[in-house]
């Protein structure tokens, strides 16, 4: 298999200046210019890397911490790969709960809106900077 950068791209979901980034970032190798002068050409092991890196970034894992991973993989040290997966896991674990709260937040002032008459909608008023409602940020 050998395709073009555009290519690439395309099959890992990102634009070529994502993958040109990744590259200069030294997440995924930039193959040399053909002496003939023709395209750089990459493979099915570049596809698998930058799904990898995609599938990463969508876990949570910052772009260091995704090149910590790929260095990782080389050495097979499942004991560092499973520690960063436990924090970005108690990371993600904080993030769902502020999420809740906001959901829960924005039910309970759902509620009021529906049942208050003659009053400013609590939805409205919650986002007014002046509102005892505070969301999470």
């Amino acid at each position: 298999m050998s395709i073009t950068i555009a290519k690439l791209a395309k099959a890992g979901a990102v634009g070529v200046e994502t993958v040109r980034y990744y590259q200069k970032r030294g997440l995924l190798n930039e193959p040399n210019r053909p002496s003939s002068g023709g395209f750089r050409s990459y493979g099915e092991a570049d596809v698998r890397r930058l799904r990898f890196i995609r599938q990463a970034q969508a876990a949570g894992f910052t772009l260091e911490e995704i090149g910590e991973l790929l260095a990782l993989e080389a050495t097979e040290d499942r004991l560092r790969a499973r520690e960063m997966a436990q924090v970005r896991v108690g990371a993600l674990d904080v993030k769902i709960a502020v999420l809740r709260s906001a959901r829960d937040a924005l039910e309970r002032l759902a509620k009021e809106c529906g049942a208050g008459i003659g009053r400013a909608c609590p939805i409205l008023s919650a986002f007014d900077g002046d509102s005892a409602v505070v969301l999470p940020s």
